[in-house]
């Protein structure tokens, strides 16, 4: 009997503490930034906001507890073929974060594991419509696609899928020294074209150099010559302008009274200092018959011709 009554008060006792522990469980305390959702009998309640909750034991549970926070999926590295037959290993990184907490329960099973699938899916078929430079050139083309396709799913699975990002394309390590080989060409065809076009260049600016320094020097002649010109020009038009003006005034001076004795005059002494020089050896000179008649030279002059005019 006495047995009967400890395992009844033991009973009691673990029937209490159940109790006790599913009236704590009612009460809720939900973090910052998190949602649960509340099934009363099996049927969706009510989604849980941060705060304190309080529920009703044996009839409200809350079945699912969703991170509002944005979260860093890692894709997995998967083998993929390019349209031109070559295969490659990508792998990339998801972000996303709940924004339904009813659609992110309820809409899929999983939806960290769908969005996963889904990029690994898209990434194979975007990559299949390109070529393997294309791949490693078309980075953000391929992120976008994903970004894309995973928008379609966002209301059904609640969620929104913020970016996908690339991390790795990895190549056998034939293609890889290949794309080497076809580097180290592209670099040294770029050298050549490099060096040859600064070859052409500095011939170039050499050309340019001599044609500048020939420019040069022709218009430092060309203008020489039109200064020594300008010069001749000046010079020949002050000796005629001399000679007018000696013309006029040795007009004057045989107008004037005793001017044709004062001409005379000067003409013999220039006549006779001539004649001191003709016994040189180094001059060879014609001579008239008779040097010595002055006057007859003085008569062939025609002064008295110029002062009988000058007088009429």
């Amino acid at each position: 009997m006495e047995a009967m009554n400890t395992i009844s008060q033991v009973l009691l006792a673990l029937f209490a503490i159940y109790l006790t522990y599913k009236f704590l469980q009612a009460i809720r305390l939900v973090p910052n930034q998190y949602a649960h959702i509340v099934e009363r009998l099996g049927n969706y309640h009510k989604t849980l906001g941060p705060g304190f909750h309080a529920l009703i034991p044996f009839i409200d549970k809350v079945v699912y507890k969703q991170d509002l926070r944005e979260e860093t999926i890692e894709v997995e590295p998967q083998e993929c073929f390019t349209k031109d037959n070559v295969k490659v290993e990508v792998d990339g990184v998801l972000y996303l974060s709940v924004m339904d907490p009813v659609n992110a329960s309820y809409g899929v099973t999983d939806y960290r594991y769908a969005s996963v699938q889904l990029a690994q899916t898209t990434t194979r078929s975007v990559i299949g419509q390109m070529d393997l430079d294309e791949t490693f050139e078309e980075r953000a083309k391929m992120s976008m696609e994903v970004v894309n396709v995973l928008s379609e799913v966002e209301t059904l699975w609640g969620i929104k899928v913020h970016r996908y990002e690339i991390k790795n394309i990895n190549t056998p390590q034939t293609v890889q020294r290949a794309m080497e080989k076809q580097m180290t060409a592209e670099r040294e065809r770029r050298a050549v074209i490099a060096r040859s076009e600064g070859v052409r260049d500095s011939r170039v600016n050499d050309a340019q150099g001599r044609r500048a320094e020939i420019v040069n020097i022709s218009e430092a002649e060309m203008q020489r010559r039109i200064n020594e010109a300008e010069g001749w020009a000046k010079e020949i038009e002050a000796i005629a302008e001399a000679t007018a003006v000696s013309i006029e005034q040795l007009a004057d001076a045989l107008s004037k009274p005793k001017g044709k004795e004062a001409m005379q005059l000067q003409l013999k002494e220039k006549y006779l200092r001539v004649l001191e020089g003709l016994g040189k050896d180094e001059n060879k000179i014609i001579l008239p018959k008779d040097i010595s008649n002055y006057n007859a030279l003085m008569e062939g002059l025609a002064l008295d011709d110029l002062n009988s005019e000058e007088k009429k």
